[in-house]
């Protein structure tokens, strides 16, 4: 029988069982280095198309089919928002799938990458930074991006600061204090170390003091309650807390707008077997948005849909900043 609206939501003991079930899952899995076409992913993974990702294991025996499906949104902000504002799809999701769902609420980047990277993940939205080490890391396969109706997609880094700091100007935070999120967030570290290196002249220590908030919410509350005199953010994050009345627009300036970047990617890892992999697609494409807990949610940001992307292309420029930060793909 198939799981009935919120059963996705498992008790502890049911999502240690879940998670050790499919570690031992992963770790009958071959773990050597592989002798075949890889480009920078990692040692124990393949890539014969040329498509970026990790190939699904041509043997059926190195592919997984759980009873169990483990699913986290990235942690841009507090895991029990998105818990509920997830609801309706991952009820849709067992649907489509015949398996029981577990919202896994990780708490920062790295913990959420070696989740995949160790066995205890399948599903997945990683931030636009994130993106590429779990594709070469952990076999993450993504497919799909968040868009508007009309099909545009994406969101800007902003620079913010509170009006009450008299920073008028990027220029005026030399000397002072810039709050990044993670090292592994484009908007929130990569995307502005690069522009203010290459556009400002202006580096990490030698012309201000960087800090580490941990995630967007954090830096925006920070800021707007005068904790940081500046930090770096995704737009998207910020739209949604003034929707929310988290934090007002009189506390927050914006003094830099970037390029538009591709936002968060969603996808599965490549041990699933192809007709799971097919059948989680076709969730993701056939989900009704109008009226759902995701549409509440996310159309704060104008989102309404879930379009097909290639990370090739997609994520072409966020490559090209982490060439410039001297990003190496290197899995511990």
């Amino acid at each position: 029988m198939l799981p009935t609206k919120g059963e996705y939501q498992m008790t502890k003991t049911d999502l240690l069982g879940a998670v050790a079930a499919t570690a031992l899952a992963f770790a009958a899995l071959p773990a050597l280095a592989q002798d075949c076409e890889r480009g920078t992913l990692d040692d124990r993974f393949c890539d014969t198309d040329g498509d970026l990702l990790a190939d699904v294991p041509s043997d059926p025996a190195d592919q997984i089919d759980p009873d169990t499906l483990i699913f986290a949104y990235t942690p841009v902000e507090d895991p029990a928002v998105y818990k509920t504002a997830w609801a309706d799809f991952l009820d849709h999701l067992a649907e489509a799938t015949g398996k029981e769902i577990v919202f896994f609420p990780v708490q920062n980047n790295a913990a959420q990458i070696e989740a995949m990277r160790s066995g205890r993940l399948h599903i997945a939205g990683f931030n636009t930074g994130s993106n590429p080490l779990a594709v070469n890391c952990a076999g993450f396969r993504p497919f799909t991006i968040m868009a508007a109706a009309d099909g545009s997609f994406g969101y800007e880094m902003e620079i913010i600061t509170n009006p009450e700091t008299g920073i008028e100007s990027v220029e005026d935070i030399k000397g002072g204090t810039l709050a990044f999120t993670s090292e592994t967030s484009n908007s929130g570290f990569k995307a502005p170390s690069a522009i203010l290196k290459a556009d400002f002249g202006m580096q990490a220590g030698a012309d201000f003091e960087p800090v580490f908030s941990g995630k967007h919410d954090n830096s925006i509350l920070g800021v707007a309650n005068g904790d940081y005199p500046a930090a770096a953010i995704a737009n998207s994050v910020l739209g949604r807390m003034l929707e929310r009345d988290v934090v007002n627009r009189d506390q927050i300036k914006t003094i830099y707008t970037s390029q538009t970047f591709p936002t968060t990617g969603y996808g599965t890892v490549n041990t699933l077997t192809p007709e799971l992999q097919d059948a989680i697609h076709g969730a993701f494409f056939s989900f009704d948005w109008e009226g759902s807990s995701l549409e509440e949610e996310f159309s704060k940001n104008g989102e309404a849909q879930f379009i097909e992307m290639d990370y090739a292309g997609f994520w072409d420029v966020i490559r090209k900043i982490d060439s410039a930060n001297d990003v190496s793909y290197a899995c511990e």
